[in-house]
């Protein structure tokens, strides 16, 4: 059976295969994904709501992060909830409209937070190589512009993901993704050549790019730093950027550590399961990376806290 998505995709379907098909450690798998993705959520609106709350947060530096913040809760949100009610209505399903939509969404979120760490580590670079012009330069209509740039180049990026993933047909109207989300060239029957070499294009490009900028930002800042003078001043100065660059390894480090092991081992279950550390433990971690090392946000924090007892434990 030859499947034309265009002529006949209101029966189409894929069984997301999950983690897991041990029926043993399904209620697990979900009482720790539920957690994470609660903390992952929570984590994330407090950093956006402090930095919304406290006046003395809105600078540059918290508005980037509170925009990465908003990207780490949509990013889990393309794939956990949906693994939770598969595993929770022990259903493997999804349509064909919602396949896609799940890689649209994840492809977006994903190129936003890549970008927006490269505007963050830029921030940085003018906060420590230009102290005394940093207001001047980063003031708020670039940083709109900015995350406006960011936001419609990752949307395009996901819209022609997208677009090519649409023109693919399949060979019947149940297909099996070994996969917690939806992958779906891998499991097309057409020729997805062109789509591959899309791919491989646009992901070179839009990682490439934001990482060289990092590299460059962070090349000067340590420039800049080791001309410090006094010791205190040289502590001062990279404990502002501690916080960024440890997010940054752990984004690149997770993603590359995935591509790479699957690259060498083919193995798509091992794949899923990697998977998991920068689509859940990533987002998960990063709010606390923010808010452990930086005094603002936790004095804020406690402000939130303050105001509503019941979050005391923070």
């Amino acid at each position: 059976m030859h499947l034309e998505p265009g002529n006949d995709t209101q029966h189409l379907e894929f069984l997301l295969l999950g983690l897991t098909e041990d029926p043993e450690l399904l209620p697990l798998l979900f009482g720790l994904f539920l957690c994470m993705y609660l903390v992952t959520v929570l984590g994330n609106l407090l950093i956006i709501l402090a930095t919304i709350s406290d006046s003395h947060l809105h600078t540059p530096m918290y508005f980037f992060l509170s925009n990465l913040s908003f990207m780490d809760a949509c990013f889990t949100s393309t794939t956990i909830p949906k693994m939770l009610v598969n595993i929770q209505t022990q259903s493997k399903a999804i349509t064909y409209a919602g396949c896609i939509t799940q890689i649209h969404f994840f492809v977006l979120f994903a190129g936003l937070d890549d970008f927006l760490l490269t505007v963050m580590a830029y921030d940085r670079y003018v906060a420590i190589c230009h102290p005394l012009h940093y207001m001047v330069i980063m003031n708020r209509r670039l940083c709109g512009l900015l995350v406006l740039v960011s936001w419609v180049v990752s949307v395009l990026h996901a819209l022609l993901h997208s677009l090519m993933i649409l023109r693919l047909s399949f060979c019947t109207d149940l297909e099996i993704i070994p996969h917690f989300f939806c992958e779906l060239n891998q499991r097309a029957c057409s020729d997805t050549f062109l789509n591959e070499v899309v791919i491989y294009i646009t992901s070179f490009l839009l990682a490439l790019g934001p990482l060289i900028g990092i590299l460059y930002s962070y090349f000067k800042i340590v420039s800049s730093i080791c001309a410090i003078s006094s010791a205190q001043g040289k502590y001062k100065a990279f404990s502002t950027c501690v916080s960024h660059l440890s997010v940054v390894s752990l984004f690149y480090g997770t993603t590359l550590g995935v591509y790479l092991s699957s690259a060498v081992t083919q193995n798509s279950h091992s794949t899923a399961t990697a998977s998991v550390m920068y689509t859940v433990v990533t987002p998960m971690l990063n709010p606390f990376i923010y808010s452990l090392r930086n005094k603002d946000i936790k004095s804020a924090l406690r402000k939130i806290c303050f105001k509503f007892p019941s979050c005391a434990f923070f």
